[in-house]
């Protein structure tokens, strides 16, 4: 069954439903944190964890063609620093990571994970044999803006 333009104008972004979006997220002081560009946009299935809640629920109800800015809240992002998920390290458990470079903190790095996959942590601080790392995601705690362009909405995953 073929849709006209008055059909294509009722797709809105669901659960299940493929979306082609152009966006910008910044922390609010305006530094940019990620960008997806009408050329190289970002496309995935709302519902299959490829966007964070807070940003993916902010798009329900959007259409192909909307613009929208959002303030999401850190809760609502990558939630709130654990400290928990600080932990400290052997200094030289980095020696191969960094081919003997110096270690600094705010420097991020990528771990595996026992599950396999890959986590990012932050250097907090150094001492003599130790490292303190910060596992939490390094946008934790950070209330972000998220601006958004809805390029195209397609159908629902269920039915390809």
């Amino acid at each position: 069954m073929r849709m006209n333009e008055e059909d294509k104008k009722q797709d809105v972004v669901a659960s299940g439903v493929v979306v082609s979006v152009a966006y910008t997220l910044a922390l609010v002081d305006g530094t940019e944190v990620d960008v997806a560009t009408h050329d190289e946009p970002f496309e995935f299935t709302v519902g299959d964890g490829a966007l964070i809640a807070g940003l993916e629920s902010v798009l329900i109800g959007l259409q192909a063609g909307d613009q929208q800015q959002f303030l999401i809240a850190a809760t609502e992002a990558f939630g709130l620093p654990d400290p928990d998920q600080v932990h400290t390290m052997p200094r030289n458990a980095f020696q191969a990571e960094t081919g003997g470079a110096d270690l600094e903190p705010g420097t991020i790095f990528s771990f595996e994970a026992p599950s396999g996959d890959v986590v990012p942590a932050t250097i907090v601080s150094l001492r003599e044999e130790e490292v303190d790392v910060d596992f939490n995601h390094p946008l934790a705690g950070r209330d972000l803006q998220f601006s958004v362009e809805v390029i195209s909405v397609g159908e629902e995953c269920n039915e390809h």
